[in-house]
């Protein structure tokens, strides 16, 4: 089985495989075969996830260019899943899973900021950005469960534990990659941290395919050909995009 990739416009999804990696390796959209009815979920779903009074009005007021829940169905998780959301940035998404996550048995790693790629001078604020997004969810465990934080970036090691994730998922930092030269790190640290099977979930803007791609991604907008292109030569399988 493939690990696999899913893009769109944000939202881009790709599977990892079992087996070793491939030159080229085939890419085809997986077909659904019908199985025996799933007992149903238990714990929040991604509406009330999306709408609990932990989140900001200002957080809320952003879901109708964001789409979240939306987001993540298309993503297909669970809130049984463990899933490494790698840059969260200030959080606006790890207030949706972390809880979501929790409420199922599920689990979150969030792989942060990573403070040795930090000039020496940088390092100790980098660290307390890191500390303090970890005591959000830290003073509220009944809500959010136990977040765990890795780090990622040019010089980082694993995401989490090797194959044990259900997915891993990034929000608008495809194009922070490709500045810092590290893009192709993160599409191989999120193969070898999932299970095969499993779904990485990239939102990103798209590009249009007649603007010419900046190799740095300054713009912000990246083609969604070049992702497939990076994700597929660590090892991925490409899904569908949305």
């Amino acid at each position: 089985m493939k690990n696999i990739l899913m893009i769109g416009a944000c939202a881009l999804a790709v599977t990892a495989c079992s087996g070793q990696k491939t030159d080229a390796p085939k890419v085809e959209i997986p077909t659904v075969t019908e199985t025996a009815e799933a007992p149903a979920a238990t714990g929040m779903t991604l509406t009330q996830a999306t709408a609990g009074d932990w989140r900001t009005d200002s957080q809320k007021a952003r879901h109708v260019w964001r789409n979240p829940v939306e987001t993540l169905e298309f993503f297909g998780i669970e809130n049984s899943d463990t899933v490494v959301e790698i840059s969260p940035g200030g959080g606006w998404y790890t207030n949706v899973l972390a809880p979501y996550l929790a409420s199922g048995g599920g689990k979150l790693i969030a792989a942060h900021f990573d403070p040795a790629a930090f000039p020496e001078d940088r390092r100790e604020g980098i660290q307390k950005r890191v500390d303090d997004f970890a005591a959000v969810y830290a003073a509220d465990p009944d809500l959010f469960g136990t977040v765990e934080i890795s780090a990622f970036s040019k010089m980082s090691g694993p995401l989490t534990e090797a194959g044990t994730a259900d997915a891993v998922l990034t929000f608008r930092n495809v194009h922070n990659w490709m500045g810092g030269d590290y893009t192709a790190k993160a599409f191989e640290d999120a193969y070898a941290a999932l299970k095969p099977g499993g779904i990485m979930g990239v939102v990103e803007h798209r590009l249009p395919s007649n603007a010419e791609q900046d190799p740095r991604g300054a713009s912000g907008y990246v083609h969604e050909d070049f992702v497939k292109a990076i994700a597929i030569s660590a090892g991925f399988e490409f899904a569908e995009s949305s």
